[in-house]
């Protein structure tokens, strides 16, 4: 069975899965290599990869060459808390302003112009700024931040700014979840290797499982590194909620569907699901 070489991505959202899997020697039958979504993407996309957690709007993208796993995502019921758009002005004023888009997660973009576009009807310019929000707002009227730095602004609440927590909007919007990344697997490594995805799709599950049962513990441990309380941790990570059962596909429709209403996505694909007849 060929050792498949797994991402993993460097946020604190990835934290429990990668909590778990070290405690279930995971890590021991698999090659793993860390980097942000958007880098992850592309090195799946180019082969550098066989499994990997990738922003839902790449796996559109590439839908043709990639296939996912069945019961695993990055995703939120409402409440996300490191997804943030962080701006000078409420929503609705954004028309004719610049919004500053970290470059670290494609969803999350594509997610913060579908709210600007169909929630509150504005019509900002955009720009592509690395995740700094000083520095964005020096040169924006709002910025889209994603991961570490969210959850970090999230939680110090910025005096005199609107901030926006876009699994909270979404929700609201749409009454649905929000899928930000899928775990999909290049389709001839599935194809030639399903031992081996079946075998990462089961420790995945099973690292799910054990970081359910442990996030005290775990939270416990990112505090170690944070000058914020484990509380604060647990808040985020019971929002998380790594589900991609059928009311969370329908969320993914939804979002893949109104990214193509506003020309970000040419067509919704059919998702290919490992160990699934298409639909």
């Amino acid at each position: 069975m060929q050792r498949p070489r797994l991402g993993h991505i460097q946020f604190i959202n990835c934290l429990p899965l990668y909590y778990g899997m070290v405690k279930n020697d995971v890590l021991l039958d698999v090659d793993l290599v860390r980097a942000n979504p958007a880098d992850l993407a592309a090195m799946l996309v180019d082969g550098d990869l066989d499994i990997a957690p990738i922003p839902a709007i790449e796996y559109a993208r590439n839908a043709e060459d990639l296939v996912l796993l069945p019961d695993i995502a990055i995703s939120s019921d409402g409440e996300v808390q490191s997804i943030l758009l962080v701006s000078t002005v409420p929503a609705e004023e954004l028309s004719s302003r610049t919004v500053a888009l970290a470059g670290n997660s494609r969803t999350s973009q594509v997610l913060a112009r579908v709210l600007l576009d169909k929630r509150w009807n504005a019509k900002p310019a955009y720009v592509e700024m690395p995740p700094d929000l000083p520095a964005m707002l020096r040169d924006a009227d709002a910025a889209l931040l994603i991961g570490d730095e969210a959850i970090r602004t999230y939680w110090e609440q910025p005096e005199g700014l609107h901030v926006y927590d876009l699994g909270t909007e979404w929700k609201a919007w749409t009454g649905l979840p929000m899928v930000y990344a899928v775990w999909a697997v290049r389709r001839s490594f599935a194809e030639e290797n399903p031992a081996a995805v079946a075998s990462v799709a089961a420790a995945l599950s099973g690292s799910l499982s054990y970081c359910r049962e442990h996030l005290d513990e775990i939270s416990e441990y990112a505090a170690r590194w944070e000058h914020f309380p484990s509380a604060h941790f647990r808040s985020y990570f019971d929002a998380l909620q790594f589900r991609f059962d059928p009311r969370y596909r329908e969320g993914l429709a939804r979002y893949l569907s109104e990214a193509a209403a506003i020309g970000q996505l040419d067509r919704v694909p059919q998702p290919r699901v490992f160990g699934e007849q298409p639909a």
